[in-house]
């Protein structure tokens, strides 16, 4: 495994981003090295019964991934993940178990940036371990 660093989650951005919100939803997360031009990228194994595949993961730009995280983060809809301020900012509400739940705050340069912010803080708190080969 890599060498991690404590990174603030309000700083997090591309790949170190993808890779906390990855980690606060218990994926499988792997690295691929640079090649062909491409910097360090995320991906995540995904294990069926029959089959395993990787996909790259992207939450931060692919509303693909990034929409249905949002819409899940709580179903029964006590407390609406909302987007404010134009959508430069984010309230993520996520329940912990037991009646307790916590709320993360942030700001991105788009919706989808700001969200998964939030739910990284939300889930993991204000500084998160990334690998140090992600950070700009």
């Amino acid at each position: 495994m890599t060498d991690l660093t404590g990174v603030k989650t309000a700083d997090l951005v591309g790949e170190a981003l993808g890779w906390a919100v990855g980690k606060a939803e218990g994926l499988d997360l792997f690295m691929a090295p640079p090649e062909y031009g491409n910097p360090w990228r995320v991906f995540a194994r995904y294990q069926g019964q029959a089959i395993a595949h990787t996909k790259r993961y992207n939450p931060w730009e692919d509303w693909a991934l990034g929409g249905p995280l949002i819409e899940s983060i709580d179903p029964e809809e006590r407390r609406v993940p909302k987007v404010l301020g134009g959508g430069r900012g984010a309230e993520v509400w996520v329940d912990l178990g037991e009646g307790d739940a916590r709320v993360g705050f942030a700001s991105g340069e788009t919706r989808l940036i700001a969200a998964t912010r939030a739910y990284v803080a939300a889930k993991l708190g204000d500084t998160v371990q990334v690998p140090k080969e992600l950070m700009p």
